[in-house]
């Protein structure tokens, strides 16, 4: 085992406050209802359209990027930095690191978004390289987004391992032949990990780097 894959939202660090800010800013302008704090965590990981698809009711793609283009509006100046690393990460990242893994970020955030909060928690150094997705929605599908990464790399699977906290982290990882670790510290839970096919479930960024260290 020597490259290990990081999820970012609700793996790294818990933006919470940000996104759900934006979201209700977006359903606000567009005069829609919004529903309360508790669920709109659920859309904390996955792709942004599918969310709003969900969430409007709607398969109006026209709609569907209009809440994505309001929500950007308020993202990217403010909304990405309503956020907080997890108690306990750069400890692990830095242990990992120095017991010579190679870091990487496969993340459904856009990659603008994502080396900037990377930048501004100072998490960038321990990482080789970042995989967001584009603006557009290309990469929505994790699995693809990690297979990106991975062609784009020339990392192998058998030698690659994926690290996220739900079910499309597991998945992608899956389907691209990685084993995975699920945490319970973000925002799946340890029965959606299970369900998803984990090799392993933990819960905290200690016990992901003591477990990875013995594989």
């Amino acid at each position: 085992m020597r490259n290990v894959l990081f999820d970012l939202d609700g793996t790294l660090t818990d933006p919470c406050e940000g996104i759900t800010a934006c979201f209700r800013y977006a359903l606000g302008r567009l005069g829609r209802p919004c529903p309360p704090a508790e669920e709109l965590a659920r859309y904390i990981g996955p792709p942004i359209r599918p969310a709003f698809g969900e969430i409007l009711q709607s398969a109006d793609a026209r709609l569907i990027e209009e809440a994505v283009a309001v929500y950007r509006e308020r993202f990217a100046a403010v909304g990405l930095y309503e956020n907080r690393v997890y108690d306990g990460v750069p400890e692990m990242l830095a242990g990992l690191r120095s017991a010579g893994f190679r870091l990487y970020v496969a993340t459904s955030k856009p990659q603008p978004y994502a080396e900037e909060v990377l930048r501004h928690f100072a998490l960038d150094p321990y990482f080789d390289d970042v995989q967001g997705n584009e603006l557009g929605g290309r990469l929505d599908d994790k699995a693809e987004l990690v297979r990106e990464l991975l062609t784009r790399r020339g990392l192998r699977a058998d030698s690659s391992l994926m690290v996220g906290d739900r079910r499309h982290d597991v998945r992608a990882a899956r389907e691209n032949g990685l084993r995975s670790i699920g945490v319970t510290y973000g925002y799946g839970s340890g029965s959606e990990l299970k369900e998803a096919g984990a090799d392993h479930v933990v819960g905290s960024p200690a016990a992901v780097e003591a477990l990875i260290k013995t594989l």
